[in-house]
């Protein structure tokens, strides 16, 4: 019997534009999540997961939207392959840069917290829970490319998160 890994892309920070190259990264995983500052119902049109699945929630731009006549929840904790994964947009744990360390007390069971709101991609496996950060998926404030990334689970196995950064377009 082999361990089936699933694939979650996650992406931040779209500000109403979903990179075309990151929404077909998208379409490859099993599961997207979008850390906040989703900016239209567009967006989450565009991520076509193979389930289906897309988990959302809402940024500090986001209010100014309407998605739907349910809000988006500012924060949200799953399960995949045994482990918990906690998604929040990072805001409300500092406004330039959010603290790590807040952002791991608030998810303590957690395995991995995913933010964004920096716009900027960070993987901070220093200590459980990994904190990350996609970087922005759109055009806006994307220091160097737009940017995901995809967390390759399974099942008692070692997690990998890997890495794509696209450059400008000019």
């Amino acid at each position: 019997m082999t361990n089936m890994i699933t694939k979650v892309c996650v992406v931040s920070d779209t500000h109403s534009y979903l990179d075309p190259r990151i929404a077909k990264i998208v379409a490859e995983c099993d599961i997207a999540v979008h850390a906040g500052d989703i900016c239209g119902i567009e967006v989450i049109e565009q991520m076509k997961p193979k389930s289906g699945e897309i988990i959302a929630v809402t940024g500090n731009n986001d209010p100014y939207y309407h998605f739907s006549d349910t809000p988006l929840p500012e924060s949200v904790v799953f399960e995949i392959a045994g482990s918990t994964i906690a998604v929040e947009h990072g805001h409300k744990h500092g406004v330039s840069q959010p603290s790590h360390e807040s952002l791991r007390k608030a998810h303590p069971n957690a395995k991995i917290v995913i933010y964004g709101h920096t716009h900027k991609q960070v993987i901070d496996k220093e200590a459980v829970p990994w904190v990350i950060n996609p970087g922005a998926a759109g055009k806006t404030r994307t220091y160097g490319g737009p940017s995901c990334l995809v967390i390759e689970c399974s099942t008692g196995q070692e997690w990998d998160i890997v890495v794509h950064r696209f450059t400008e377009y000019s």
